[in-house]
This record gives structure tokens, C-alpha cells and sequence, in this order.
């Protein structure tokens, strides 16, 4: 993932966005989900996901919010459509990113506690979630890769450091959950890459949004909404997709580009 890429130019309808700016969107962005959801809590007095209330005020509405920030910010640079789709293809193999994403998700959903949960309470939960997966996809494949192409960057470095970038923005989670938000912001990078990954072969950023919203929904029914249960044995399927991953992009990372791209 070597190859060079030319810095685009702006245009009267495509703005260009420095690093600063886009650290300053990235803050925006996380002050509006970490001091809404804190905001939530306050009034809502409940600091769990366990009932409808709780999922719609500490997610629905601080996501909900800083999703239509990051579309919001997406159509004022006029990026809606590089965003949405992306022209660098891949080789095919690469599809088995989201493939394996897709099995682990299917059979990773702890069903028999969503059945109790109640049918309104796993409707919000997956709206949260793809508010979660289309913010995140929205602001960091989508506004982060292409800030870092327009500034010339080589694929394989926008690859690296929209990862490292969406990792570290997680550390914000240690506002809630302490030091545990290292550990998470380390794996969260590489979940990133798996992402930047899925837009790439499935050419846009819709297909690896969806998948992001349904892997956190695939984790939250074996984790938080059995907390006062054994954790679902089926949550560690979803968690082998990281180190199975790992193994095959580490065989094959020579071999991501498509051939024509290599060779110039």
C-alpha cells in the first residue's frame, strides 16, 4: 500500500480542510457525545444502557446529534459524494474483511436476550448503534481519509494514520471508564483499519457504516445488557475477528492495491 497519490485541488464547491480544522471538527465532535451523554445521566439518573429510557437519552440523543454535526460538516465542504464513494478499488480478496465481519455479527447476537429485552428496547438499541457506526465511519473514513489525501499522503500511510487517529480519539472514553480506555483505544485502532478496509473494496463508506453500527450492536448484547449475567459466550466470536484479521492482512498486506496500481 505504497502507492502515491496526488494532492486533489479545491474547487469552488469542494473545500479544503487543514489538520487543525479537522482536529477542531474531531473535538466538536466528541465533546457533543461525551458531555451530551454525561448531560443524559445527570437527568436521567440512570448511567447503564439496561432499559429503553436509558439507550434513547444517553445514546440516541448525544449520537443523534453528533451524527447530523458530521454530516452537517460533510455538506458545507461539499465532501458528501467523495465521502459516500470511494474510487480507489482494491483486490477482491480484500472482501473477506467484511465478510468475516459479517459472520461474527450473525452469530455473535446473544438472540435469547434481546427476546427478553422487549422488541421497542432492540429497535432503539439498533438505531444507537448505527448512529454510532455512521458517525464514526462519517467522520473518520470518510473526513479523515479524505483530509489526509488531499495533503498527498500515500494510501498506505492514510490507512495508518486514519486508524491511529480513530483509536486515539477513544481515549476520551476515559472521562467514564478510567484507564481501561487504553487497552480499548488500542484495539479500536485496529478495528479502524479493518473498516478503511471495508469502504475501500465495497467502494463507499455505506456498506462498512452499516457493519460498524452492527458489530457494536453484536457487543452490547453479550456485554451491557447482560450485566447481571455471565458474559454471553457467543461475544467471543466477534472478538477473534480482530486477531484472525490481523493474520491475514499481515500475510497479504503487500497485495491489498490492485496489480496496476503496484506496478506504476
Amino acid at each position: 500500500m505504497s502507492t502515491p497519490e496526488t494532492v486533489l485541488p479545491a474547487t469552488g464547491t469542494r473545500r479544503r480542510l487543514t489538520y487543525p480544522m479537522f482536529a477542531l471538527v474531531v473535538i466538536v465532535y466528541l465533546a457533543i457525545i461525551q458531555l451530551g451523554g454525561l448531560l443524559m445521566t445527570e437527568l436521567t439518573g440512570e448511567d447503564d444502557f439496561l432499559s429503553t429510557r436509558a439507550v434513547f437519552f444517553g445514546m440516541i440523543i448525544p449520537l443523534g446529534v453528533a451524527l447530523a454535526f458530521t454530516y452537517g460538516v460533510i455538506a458545507y465542504l461539499g465532501w458528501l459524494r467523495p465521502v459516500l464513494h470511494d474510487d480507489r478499488p482494491t483486490r477482491s480478496w480484500v472482501r473477506i474483511v467484511p465478510i468475516v465481519f459479517i459472520v461474527a455479527i450473525v452469530f455473535g447476537i446473544n438472540y435469547s436476550a434481546l427476546a427478553d429485552k422487549g422488541l421497542l428496547y432492540v429497535l432503539v438499541l439498533l438505531i444507537a448503534t448505527q448512529f454510532v457506526g455512521w458517525g464514526e465511519e462519517g467522520m473518520f473514513r470518510g473526513i479523515g481519509v479524505l483530509v489526509l489525501r488531499d495533503h498527498g499522503l500515500t494510501e498506505g500511510r492514510v490507512a495508518l494514520w486514519s486508524s491511529i487517529v480513530f483509536g486515539a480519539v477513544h481515549l476520551a472514553n476515559g472521562v467514564t471508564h478510567g484507564v481501561s480506555a487504553l487497552p480499548q483505544a488500542i484495539i479500536v485502532s485496529l478495528a479502524g483499519y479493518f473498516f478503511y478496509l471495508t469502504r475501500r473494496v465495497s467502494r463507499g463508506n455505506t456498506v462498512n457504516s452499516v457493519l460498524h453500527g452492527l458489530f457494536d450492536f453484536t457487543l452490547l448484547t453479550g456485554t451491557v445488557i447482560l450485566a447481571d449475567q455471565t458474559m454471553y459466550l457467543g461475544t467471543l466470536l466477534p472478538i477473534l475477528v480482530y486477531p484472525l484479521l490481523a493474520i491475514v492482512l499481515l500475510v497479504k498486506r503487500h497485495s491489498i492495491e490492485p496489480a496496476t496500481a503496484t506496478a506504476s
